[in-house]
C-alpha cells in the first residue's frame, strides 16, 4: 500500500482534491471502507464531481444541456419526416392498386366490357365515348395509335364469371375518387417504361390523332345483343384455350387441334376481335404467347395471301388498336419473311413462302398464281411500309397493281380467276366470277383507294368498271321472288351459282356509295343483301351453305334457292354479317340487326360444342343432324364474331368507317390522313 498517503490522511486536515487510498480486501473491511454499496457508490462520484475545477464542471454541464437540446430538435424533425414518408407510402399504395404507372390525360373513353355473370342478362352496361381532335388536325380519316387500357394503364379489375367490366379510378388529392370506364378509343395514355414508341421512321400521316372537343357525346351503352356475342367469343375462347392453345385451329369435338402452318392462327386472327369486344384477360393471354412463343424462323410453307390476312393484318391492325410495339416487330418480322414471294420473272407473287428458309414457289400442280391472292395483301403491305419507312414493301405490291392494271383479257372490268407468276399473264381465260379466286380482288381495289386517301385514280377506274361488267354480265333475278343475284360466266354462259363468298359485295358497294360513288350502287346493295340473308332464310337450319343455286323460272314447291349435296355445308363464314354490319352502319335500318341476330341464334342452335367452340357443319338441311365436321376456322372468332358485334352497336365510331378500313380478314387499318 501507499504509506506516505496513509499518514498524512491520519496527520492533518485531509486534502480532498487529491486522495488515492488503496487497501487490502481485509483492511477496508475491517476499516469501514469500500464495500461496493449505492450509497458508498454514489458518494464516490460525487466525490469525483466535487473534485474538478469549476471550470469543468461548467464545460461538462453545457455539453451535456447541448446534446439535449439538439436531440429535441432532432426529434422533432425526423418525427415530421417520417409522417410524412409513412402518408407518402399509403398514398403510393393507393395508386399503385388503382391505376399503377398511369399519366392520364383526359380519362374514361371506351368500353371495357363489365364482368357479370355467365347469365347474358346479368351483364351490366359498357359505355363508349370518343376523344376530342385537337383543332389543327384535318377532320376526316384520322390515323390512330391507341395505348391498351390494360398493357399501358394496368387499370385495377374486378373479377366475376363472365370478367367483362373493367374501371379505372381517379383520385382527386386523396379525398375523392371518381369511377369511369376506359378503352383504346379516344384514351390518351402516356405508354409505360417498357412500351417502345412507334418507329422515329413512321411518315407524317400515322401520328396518333385525337377526336375534336366538339365531337364528345354521351356513353353508348352495350346492349342485350352485343353481350351475346361476348357470351358466344368466350365459349369459342374456351374450346381454344382448352384443347388447342398455340395451335391454328380448333378441333372442338374430339377436343384437339389442327394445324396448317403452326403459327396459332386462330389466337392472331383474334386478338383484335378481343380488344374491339373488350375482352382484357384474354387479350393479355394471348399477348404473352405472342411475346413468349410466336416464332416466324421456322422451316414451314406458308400461303401468302392468308398469311398476310391474317397474320400479318391482325398484327398491324392491334398496333394499331393498343398502341403496342411488340405486335409491330412481329409485323415486321413476318413481312420481311413474306417478300421472297415477289422475285418472279413478272413480280406476280408466288403463292408459298418458306419463311425459315426465305425461298418461295408456286404450288407443285401449277405455276399460277389466284387472282385474288395476288391482289388482296395490298392494303397490309402499303400499311407496313407507312409504319416503318421502308418503301419495299408497298412498292412490291403495288407494282403487281399496275401490272394487272395494264393486262388484256378482261371482261368489262372483270378478270379471269388465275394468272400466270413466270409470264404475269391471265391464264383459264373466260370464266368469270366474284367467288373464290377473284373475289376479294374487287374489294380491294375500293378499299386500297379509300386508305391511300382516294388518290389513285387507276384503282377506282377498275373498281367503278368491274361494278358496270357485274351489272351487264353477272346480275340476275331468281324466281319466284325476284331476289336479285350474282351468278358466273363461263365461256359465254351463264351460271346461277353464287358463292356465299360473294355476300361480300353488298356491303363493298355500300362502303363506296358512303364515300361518294354512284348511289346505285346503294340500291344494289340493298338488293344484294336481302338475298344473302335468303340463302339462310330460305334453308332448313337457317345456316346458309356454301354455294346456292337460284331458280331462274318459277316452279311449283320450289324456292328461290337449290341447294346441291356437295355444297351444303356451313364454314361459319362472316361475309353476310359483313355486309349486315355496312348496311345498319349507313343506312340505320333495324332490320338488318334482327337479320344478323336470327344468324347468331342459329349458329348456337347447330354449331355450339357444349365442352367449348363451335363447328362447321355438313349439312345446313338437316336440323336434326347437321353432321357437324369437327372443325372451327380462325375466321369465327377473327371476323364473324367481330361483325356480329359491330353490327349491333348503335355507336359508330366503335371503329369508325371514315377512320378505318377493314382488311378481307376484318382486321381494322388506319386511312391516311392527306399529308
Amino acid at each position: 500500500m501507499y504509506a506516505g498517503a496513509a499518514a498524512a490522511a491520519t496527520a492533518g486536515p485531509p486534502r480532498r482534491d487529491f486522495i488515492s487510498v488503496s487497501l487490502g480486501p481485509e483492511e477496508a473491511v475491517g476499516a469501514g471502507g469500500y464495500n461496493n454499496s449505492k450509497a458508498w457508490r454514489r458518494r464516490s462520484c460525487w466525490r469525483k464531481w466535487k473534485q474538478l475545477s469549476r471550470l469543468q464542471r461548467s464545460v461538462i454541464l453545457f455539453l451535456f444541456a447541448f446534446l439535449a437540446v439538439c436531440g429535441v430538435i432532432s426529434y422533432t424533425s425526423m418525427g415530421e419526416a417520417w409522417k410524412s414518408l409513412t402518408n407518402k407510402s399509403l398514398d403510393d399504395q393507393r395508386t399503385k392498386q388503382e391505376i399503377p404507372g398511369v399519366k392520364l390525360a383526359n380519362p374514361a373513353v371506351l368500353p371495357a366490357p363489365q364482368k357479370a355473370d355467365a347469365n347474358r342478362g346479368d351483364y351490366p352496361e359498357l359505355s363508349l365515348q370518343k376523344q376530342p381532335n385537337p383543332p389543327h388536325v384535318r377532320r376526316g380519316p384520322s390515323n390512330l395509335q391507341i395505348k391498351a387500357p390494360w398493357r399501358d394503364t394496368r387499370l385495377k379489375t374486378r373479377h366475376s364469371t363472365i370478367r367483362a367490366v373493367e374501371e379505372l379510378v381517379q383520385t382527386d388529392k386523396g379525398e375523392k375518387t371518381e369511377k369511369s370506364i376506359i378503352s383504346w378509343r379516344g384514351a390518351v395514355i402516356e405508354p409505360d417504361q417498357n412500351t417502345e414508341p412507334p418507329s422515329s421512321k413512321i411518315k407524317e400521316p400515322d401520328k396518333p390523332s385525337s377526336v375534336e372537343a366538339e365531337d364528345q357525346k354521351e356513353p353508348v351503352p352495350i346492349n342485350e345483343r352485343q353481350l351475346a356475342v361476348i357470351e358466344a367469343f368466350r365459349h369459342a375462347w374456351r374450346g381454344y384455350k382448352d384443347f388447342a392453345w398455340g395451335h391454328d385451329e380448333l378441333k372442338p369435338l374430339s377436343k384437339s387441334y389442327s394445324e396448317w402452318f403452326g403459327l396459332g392462327l386462330t389466337l392472331i386472327d383474334a386478338l383484335d376481335t378481343m380488344w374491339i369486344l373488350g375482352l382484357k384477360e384474354e387479350f393479355e393471354e394471348a399477348r404473352k404467347w405472342v411475346a413468349n412463343e410466336l416464332v416466324f424462323d421456322k422451316n414451314v410453307d406458308v400461303n401468302l395471301f392468308e398469311s398476310t390476312i391474317r397474320i400479318l393484318g391482325g398484327l398491324l391492325s392491334t398496333y394499331h388498336l393498343s398502341g403496342d410495339s411488340l405486335f409491330l416487330e412481329k409485323a415486321k418480322d413476318i413481312g420481311n419473311r413474306l417478300m421472297p414471294a415477289f422475285k418472279t420473272p413478272s413480280k406476280i407473287p408466288y403463292s408459298d413462302v418458306n419463311i425459315g428458309r426465305g425461298t418461295a414457289h408456286p404450288p407443285r400442280w401449277t405455276s399460277d398464281s389466284t387472282v385474288a391472292e395476288v391482289t388482296s395483301i395490298q392494303l397490309e403491305f402499303r400499311e407496313l411500309s407507312r409504319l416503318t419507312g421502308d418503301e419495299k414493301f408497298q412498292k412490291a405490291v403495288d407494282e403487281v397493281m399496275k401490272h394487272v392494271h395494264t393486262l388484256s383479257g378482261k371482261n368489262d372490268g372483270l378478270v379471269p380467276m388465275f394468272i400466270n407468276t413466270n409470264s404475269g399473264q391471265f391464264t383459264h381465260l373466260g370464266v368469270y366470277t366474284l367467288g373464290a379466286r377473284a373475289d376479294s380482288y374487287y374489294e380491294y381495289l375500293l378499299k386500297q383507294w379509300i386508305q391511300g386517301g382516294k388518290k389513285e385514280n387507276e384503282l377506282l377506274e377498275d373498281y367503278m368498271r368491274a361494278i358496270e361488267g357485274v351489272k351487264k354480265h353477272l346480275l340476275q333475278r331468281s324466281a319466284p321472288r325476284k331476289l336479285t343475284f350474282v351468278g358466273e360466266l363461263a365461256h359465254g354462259h351463264f351460271s346461277a351459282k353464287m358463292d356465299h363468298l360473294v355476300c361480300f359485295l353488298p356491303g363493298t358497294l355500300a362502303l363506296g356509295a358512303h364515300n361518294g360513288l354512284d348511289a346505285n350502287h346503294m340500291k344494289l346493295a340493298e338488293a344484294l343483301i336481302e338475298t344473302c340473308y335468303q340463302m339462310y332464310a330460305q334453308v332448313e337450319t337457317g345456316l346458309s351453305p356454301e354455294i346456292v343455286h337460284f331458280n331462274l323460272h318459277a316452279q311449283k314447291g320450289h324456292k328461290d334457292v337449290e341447294i346441291k349435296p356437295a355444297d351444303r355445308h356451313n364454314l361459319l363464314r362472316p361475309e353476310t354479317v359483313e355486309s349486315l354490319f355496312y348496311m345498319y352502319r349507313f343506312t340505320g335500318d333495324k332490320k338488318y340487326q334482327d337479320w344478323g341476330w336470327e344468324i347468331l341464334q342459329n349458329f348456337n342452335k347447330y354449331t355450339r360444342v357444349p365442352t367449348g367452340g363451335y363447328t362447321s357443319i355438313n349439312n345446313v338441311q338437316n336440323p336434326s343432324n347437321p353432321e357437324p365436321r369437327d372443325k372451327m376456322e380462325s375466321f369465327f372468332l377473327g371476323e364473324t364474331l367481330k361483325y356480329m358485334f359491330l353490327l349491333f352497336s348503335d355507336d359508330i365510331d366503335l371503329i369508325n368507317l371514315d377512320k378505318f378500313i377493314f382488311n378481307t380478314e376484318a382486321h381494322p387499318l388506319p386511312i391516311w390522313v392527306p399529308a
